[in-house]
C-alpha cells in the first residue's frame, strides 16, 4: 500500500521548481525521443473527451473508441478520420501496439479498468475526474501507475493553474496563521439527480454497444435517461454532484493543507434512493493534525462540502453584494489570523476582506507554473512528462500519486451519504479502507419509492424503503464486485 507520508512528500516534491530532461534523453516508454510525437489512444470521446484530445493535439491521435458511434462521431471521428476506430477498449489495447498514451473520459464506472489495462502495458495514462468510481479502485490506481512507472495525469485542470499555486505559497507562508476550516460548495447538480429508475427499458439505438456501456456495472436496460451525459445522476454510472466537481473545488484545500485520510465523516442530503443521488448535499470531514511546515502548523481542520444550492454561512468580511466565490462555487479558507477565498478551480484567490489584496505582499514564488492551465496546458504538462525518462521525470503535478488520495477523500464522501441513515459520525481507518464504527448488525434504510398524487382533494403520499446490510453493503461500495466477464481488482 501506498504509504501516506510518503505520497505527501512526492507530491510537494513534484510542486518543487525543475528542470526540463535534455531532448537527447530517451523517453518514458524507452523508445522514443522526447522531440518525437506520442501516438495517443482516446478512449471515451464523444463529450470532455472530445476537448481533451484537442488540447493533445500537438502528438499524432492514431486510436479512437467509443461506445456510442453516433455520439462520438459528431466531432471526434470526424476529426481524427484516420485514426483507427475501436468499440471495446480491451480490443483496441490487445490489437494496436503502437500507442504510447491514452486519454480516458468515460462514465466513472468505467475509469478504472482501461487505465489499469493500458499501465500494466507501460502505457502513459491521462484519466478523466473523478479518477475512480470507488475507494478501492482509487489506492490500486495509485499503486499501478508507482510499479509501473508511467506519466500519469487526473483531468481537474485547475490543479496546473496558478490559483492553486498562489493558495499554497500564501498558506505555507502563515499569510492567514493556523487553517481550522474549510467551507466549499458548487452549484451541481445542473443534470437530473433524485430520480425513480425506469420501469421498463427502451429500443438501444443502433450506433450504441449498450452492453459495453454498462461494463462492469450490474446488468440494467437501456433508457435514454441514462445515456449520453445523464449517467451523473446514477449511482452505478456516476458520483453525483461530489464525485464532478469534488476534485475542482477540493484540490487547492487537499493540496495547501497536506491533507492525508480524514478521521471522520458525516453527511445529510435531500431524498435519494438506491439508485440515483440526491439533488443537494452536505458533507463535513474531519482531518487529524498533520507535519508541521517550516512557516505554519498543520492543525486538526474541519472541510465542509455542499452542494445543490445548499450553502455555507457567509463570512462577515464580505461586502453587500460581492460574490462568495464564482459562479460554479468555491471555497473559504478560515485561519487564525485571516481568511482567503477562491473560485471554482482555485481560481482567483483573495484574501477577505478583498481590500486587505491592495497592500498584500505575496510570497515569494516557489512552484513552477504551467502556462495557460485551463487552454490544454494541462494536458501539455502530462505529455511532457510522458516523453521524460521515468528515472528523472517531473511528474505532471495531479499524477495518480496525488490524484488517487485526492480521490479517495472524494468518494468516500460520496459513501457518507449513502450511509447517512445510520445516523453517525462515520469513523474512517483510511489505511484499511473501512468505517470501523459499522457492525454487523446494523442496517440501512433506503427509501425505494416516493410517490405523491392527490386524491379527491386530498394528498397521498407513498414511500417504500428497502432494509440492507450497513456493513456488507459498505463493503461493496467501497470496493464493488464487477459484472461477470470483468476482469475484477
Amino acid at each position: 500500500m501506498v504509504s501516506r507520508r510518503k505520497f505527501i512528500g512526492t507530491a510537494a516534491a513534484g510542486f518543487a521548481g525543475v528542470t526540463l530532461v535534455p531532448s537527447n534523453v530517451i523517453a518514458g516508454l524507452g523508445h522514443k525521443p522526447p522531440s518525437d510525437k506520442l501516438n495517443i489512444a482516446g478512449i471515451g470521446v464523444g463529450g470532455m473527451g472530445y476537448t481533451n484530445l484537442l488540447h493533445m493535439e500537438t502528438e499524432n491521435i492514431v486510436a479512437l473508441c467509443d461506445v456510442d458511434s453516433e455520439y462520438a462521431g459528431r466531432n471526434a471521428f470526424r476529426r481524427w478520420y484516420s485514426a483507427k476506430k475501436y468499440t471495446d477498449y480491451r480490443v483496441m489495447l490487445e490489437e494496436q501496439k503502437d500507442i504510447d498514451a491514452v486519454m480516458i473520459a468515460t462514465p466513472d464506472h468505467s475509469h478504472a479498468l482501461p487505465a489499469l489495462i493500458a499501465m500494466r502495458q507501460g502505457i502513459h495514462v491521462y484519466l478523466q475526474k473523478p479518477l475512480t468510481h470507488s475507494v478501492y479502485e482509487s489506492r490500486i490506481m495509485t499503486e499501478t501507475a508507482q510499479r509501473y512507472g508511467v506519466a500519469t495525469q487526473m483531468g481537474n485542470q485547475g490543479n496546473s493553474a496558478d490559483g492553486i499555486r498562489q493558495i499554497c505559497e500564501w498558506i505555507w507562508a502563515g499569510t492567514i496563521g493556523e487553517v481550522t476550516h474549510v467551507d466549499t460548495w458548487t452549484n451541481r447538480p445542473i443534470w437530473p439527480q433524485g430520480l425513480s429508475r425506469p420501469d421498463k427499458g427502451k429500443r438501444v439505438p443502433k450506433e450504441l454497444d449498450w452492453d459495453l456501456f454498462i461494463g462492469p456495472a450490474q446488468f440494467r436496460e437501456y433508457n435514454p435517461i441514462y445515456h449520453p451525459w445523464n449517467w451523473r445522476g446514477w449511482w452505478d454510472f456516476g458520483t453525483g454532484a461530489l464525485g464532478d466537481m469534488g476534485c475542482h473545488i477540493l484540490d487547492p484545500v487537499f493540496k495547501a493543507l497536506n491533507l492525508q485520510y480524514p478521521d471522520t465523516v458525516e453527511a445529510s442530503s435531500t431524498p435519494f434512493n438506491n439508485d440515483s443521488a440526491p439533488n443537494s448535499e452536505a458533507i463535513h470531514y474531519a482531518f487529524p493534525r498533520r507535519d508541521n511546515l517550516p512557516k505554519v502548523a498543520m492543525p486538526e481542520v474541519t472541510v465542509s462540502w455542499y452542494d445543490g444550492g445548499f450553502m455555507p454561512q457567509r463570512p462577515d468580511e464580505l461586502k453587500d453584494g460581492e460574490q462568495m466565490g464564482d459562479d460554479s462555487g468555491g471555497c473559504i479558507f478560515y485561519g487564525t489570523r485571516g481568511k482567503i477565498m477562491c473560485g471554482t478551480y482555485g481560481a482567483n484567490p483573495t484574501l477577505l476582506p478583498t481590500s486587505e489584496m491592495a497592500h498584500f505582499e505575496q510570497p515569494k514564488m516557489s512552484i513552477r507554473r504551467i502556462s495557460k492551465a485551463m487552454e490544454g496546458g494541462h494536458e501539455q504538462d502530462w505529455i511532457r512528462a510522458c516523453k521524460e525518462n521515468k528515472e528523472t521525470r517531473v511528474e505532471a503535478s495531479s499524477n495518480f500519486n496525488y490524484a488517487g488520495p485526492l480521490n479517495e477523500m472524494v468518494v468516500m464522501g460520496v459513501l457518507a451519504v449513502r450511509l447517512q441513515s445510520l445516523q453517525r459520525k462515520l469513523q474512517w481507518d483510511g489505511p484499511n479502507m473501512r468505517f470501523s464504527n459499522i457492525s454487523d448488525s446494523d442496517k440501512l434504510r433506503i427509501l425505494s419509492k416516493n410517490d405523491f398524487e392527490v386524491v379527491n382533494g386530498d394528498p397521498r403520499f407513498n414511500k417504500e424503503y428497502v432494509t440492507l446490510p450497513a456493513k456488507v453493503t459498505a463493503e461493496e461500495w467501497i470496493r464493488h464486485t464487477y459484472r461477470k466477464g470483468w476482469e475484477q481488482i
